[in-house]
């Protein structure tokens, strides 16, 4: 019988009939928030977990620590309680109530501070203070390979290989950097887009990092151009994905899927995918559908 770890990975894929001005591109969106935490993140978070189980790093009863913008929070929250770990998660303190409330509920200890800068540099302290074991998915090969092992296998499938463009936000990048991996291995002419914030925009789960925080997994290599999105864009896009497309997200997935639009429009044909990261009743509490 199937436990539920078991049900994370595997989202559907689906085509978007509205998004798309180019009738010879196709555009495809990959529904994470169907997996059991609501997010993306279950993927990392379960393979960081069990990958330093299975080493022996941590055990039943191992305190974690890790810093979060929200997402990995929650999936960590989850995937901690199944193997009964203890865990504190470090968040930024204009995060929406809902996420912390979610982690809350998972039993996890939450720390409110006031950038997602001050949380890393609080949860690294804890972590080398050796009460704490740090996750710490901005330098975890764990994060990379979950996406390796599973998101990138996942498109190549879904779309019979036939995948020409890869679009995702950048937050610690390990969803770009895994799958970008695993599709090159399969066809190198297959095109890596990432998403960053434009410098005056604030879009939750896509950041432009400051260089003393960039992630050590990100590697520039795997990524074959870099699309700045601006608030307002993310905004309207999450919007419209809820109004036209029916697939209710958050403002990073709203990026992702305005920078594929852009795309779209530059192509002659193709087929291009891009990660609907989370749901979008995790922002309910913000303005984001006002």
């Amino acid at each position: 019988m199937a436990g539920l770890i078991d049900f994370v990975g595997n989202t559907p894929l689906v085509e978007l009939k509205r998004l798309s001005l180019n009738p010879k591109v196709r555009i495809f969106a990959k529904l994470e928030g169907n997996n059991p935490g609501g997010s993306v993140k279950d993927r990392p978070a379960l393979n960081m977990i069990k990958s330093a189980l299975d080493r022996g790093d941590i055990k039943a009863g191992t305190k974690l620590v890790e810093a979060t913008s929200g997402n990995t929070g929650i999936a960590l929250a989850m995937i901690a309680r199944l193997y009964d770990l203890e865990i504190e998660l470090v968040m930024p303190s204009n995060s929406t109530r809902e996420r912390t409330l979610t982690m809350e509920a998972y039993g996890a200890k939450v720390t409110l501070l006031d950038s997602i800068e001050l949380c890393r540099d609080y949860a690294e302290e804890k972590g080398a203070s050796g009460d704490y074991y740090l996750l710490n998915q901005f330098a975890n090969p764990d994060n990379v390979l979950a996406h390796y092992k599973t998101t990138g296998p996942e498109i190549w499938k879904e779309t019979n290989g036939g995948i020409t463009h890869f679009v995702s936000a950048m937050g610690t990048t390990g969803t770009i950097m895994g799958t970008s991996m695993f599709l090159k291995e399969q066809n190198s002419e297959i095109q890596i887009v990432g998403c960053q914030p434009t410098e005056e925009s604030s879009i939750p789960g896509i950041r432009r990092w400051p260089e003393e925080y960039l992630p050590k997994i990100y590697e520039p290599k795997r990524v074959d151009r870099v699309m700045d999105v601006s608030q307002a864009a993310a905004t309207a896009m999450t919007r419209k994905l809820a109004s036209t497309e029916g697939i209710f997200a958050g403002m990073s997935s709203g990026g992702a899927a305005h920078a594929a639009a852009q795309l779209a429009l530059e192509l002659e044909q193709g087929l291009v995918v891009f990660i609907v990261c989370d749901r979008g009743d995790r922002y309910l509490s913000s303005d984001l559908f006002a």
